[in-house]
């Protein structure tokens, strides 16, 4: 008995992410699996050239830049039965309307986790050190610090605040465990039983804020989370503390936030903010208590290669007729990055 045809897959998204989200050896695993041109990238579902692979697509690995699969993108892609994509969140490119049509959706946001959470682990022990005090004073008069200067500095016991346990706070929690730190969470989602098992102790918003050194951000950014971080809760963070965004600036108030910094009773690392990028005359840029990066906590450079195997392993399943490893269910959405 012949062997079932490979199904037919089709990239939508940027091609300026293709050659680093699949390098020459997971593009090969790629055509090994299914009927592909490595050549062909939609960018736009309407665009007529795309027309007759959209036609027979049984598979759309996405990515980056890839458009909303809108009702006449999926009216376009009759045979579609799986959307595989090479990034993190769905929730702008997909809608209730291709879970109806019964088609799968897998997402590598579990792989892009990884790199969020060591970018904000290497932030917590460089805060906790008060590194970047340090180099702008050392920047400023070539002298080392006293004795006095560094008696606040140090990670020991040091309390940290991780609020979500999304795929990148559970992460944070694991890569936190080695080290002789007080982890404490706020999630509502999450049991006193199952924090405890995930190595913290659980919080509300509030007490999280008032008994934390470093307080790291890893919600979702849904109406629920919308500037949950106001003035009034900012205040409840101690002088001097730490405040670690990446994960999406609207989760804080930008207007208390700045007030905050500028007064230089916190400190923060922000990898994002609202709006992004700040304007060029924001005062965040020039700040010594603020260490700005553009966006970059996320998978980079060779980090995306970790993200197009996710979607390999995927394809090679579907394939095979296995349940996807990284399915994302339309009732998830809502309280999802």
């Amino acid at each position: 008995m012949p062997s079932p045809l490979p199904p037919r897959a089709v990239f939508a998204m940027d091609p300026v992410h293709l050659p680093l989200l699949f390098p020459p050896a997971l593009m090969a695993r790629l055509q090994k699996a299914c009927d592909l041109d490595p050549a062909l990238v939609v960018r736009d579902f309407a665009d007529p050239a795309a027309a007759a692979a959209l036609s027979g697509a049984e598979v759309l690995i996405t990515g980056w830049g890839c458009p909303h699969l809108d009702d006449d993108a999926l009216t376009a892609a009759p045979r579609l039965r799986a959307v595989l994509h090479a990034a993190g969140s769905v929730r702008s490119l997909v809608g209730e309307a291709l879970w109806q049509r019964g088609i799968a959706v897998s997402s590598a946001v579990t792989a892009n986790a990884l790199p969020v959470a060591e970018y904000t682990l290497a932030m917590i022990l460089l805060a906790g050190k008060d590194t970047f005090t340090h180099r702008e004073r050392f920047r400023a008069t070539h002298a080392y610090p006293t004795q006095a200067m560094t008696a606040p500095t140090g990670n020991v016991g040091r309390r940290i605040g991780v609020i979500g346990a999304s795929r990148v706070g559970r992460r944070l929690l694991e890569l936190l465990r080695p080290f002789d730190f007080t982890v404490l969470l706020h999630d509502p989602y999450v049991s006193p039983a199952e924090a405890a098992e995930l190595g913290a102790a659980l919080l509300s918003l509030e007490d999280l804020l008032r008994h934390s050194d470093i307080v790291s951000l890893h919600a979702p950014d849904i109406p629920e989370t919308y500037r949950m971080l106001d003035g009034d809760r900012l205040a409840l963070i101690r002088d001097g503390g730490v405040l670690i965004n990446t994960s999406r600036g609207a989760l804080i108030d930008p207007e208390a936030l700045t007030d905050e910094l500028v007064s230089g009773r916190l400190h923060a690392v922000l990898d994002v903010t609202e709006p992004e990028p700040l304007p060029a005359g924001s005062p965040l840029y020039h700040l010594p208590n603020v260490f700005l990066t553009p966006h970059i906590a996320g998978s980079l450079g060779n980090e995306l290669e970790r993200l197009g195997r996710t979607v390999v392993e995927e394809l090679e399943r579907v394939v095979a007729g296995m349940p996807l490893g990284h399915e994302v269910r339309w009732g998830d959405l809502g309280r999802v990055a």
